[in-house]
């Protein structure tokens, strides 16, 4: 199934990987998920200032609205994240409109976890997965294309004015 949202966010994707994105999102991750199942991207470019404020959860906003402690969800300030350079992805499974993040389940009853089905279709075409990180925190909803840049190196880039306009989104050259 395919979700609009998510198109909609794949747009915002950097250039250079956009097109590859939409074909494997239309041609590969939709098909694989059925019986009304299908992969929302929740986060694709964040800028700066999103990340700083998800990096104060946690450690300066440490409880939500409902008085519920806050765990740390990110080591990434703003110009650390590959999110802030348009080359990551964030994404859930989604039953009817209920997200839900749990790696184990199989809600088409395929056999197959519905997260695994997208972690190999991701890692088949050349993505690195946060869940098989190691020595960091471990992310298991996020995907990244790197190009062999640091995310020192693209804030660098950022900062030299090594950048392109895109439908109002700047971007670093890569």
């Amino acid at each position: 199934m395919i979700d609009k949202l998510t198109e909609s966010r794949i747009l915002l994707l950097h250039p250079k990987i956009r097109k590859d994105v939409l074909r494997m999102y239309r041609e590969e991750v939709a098909p694989a998920l059925t019986n009304g199942i299908y992969c929302r991207f929740t986060h694709t470019l964040r800028t700066f200032e999103e990340q700083d404020e998800l990096y104060k959860i946690g450690r300066e906003k440490l409880f939500d609205g409902d008085g519920n402690r806050l765990g740390i969800v990110t080591n990434a300030k703003g110009g650390q994240s590959y999110h802030n350079f348009s080359l990551a992805i964030d994404f859930c499974i989604m039953a009817s409109r209920t997200a839900t993040w749990d790696i184990s389940v199989d809600l088409d009853k395929d056999g197959k976890a519905d997260w695994t089905e997208v972690v190999e279709i991701f890692q088949r075409n050349g993505w690195e997965w946060g869940g098989s990180w190691k020595g960091k925190l471990r992310d298991f909803p996020h995907f990244q294309k790197t190009f062999g840049y640091t995310t020192k190196e693209l804030l660098e880039k950022w900062k030299k004015g090594d950048t392109f306009l895109d439908n109002g989104i700047k971007y670093v050259n890569l």
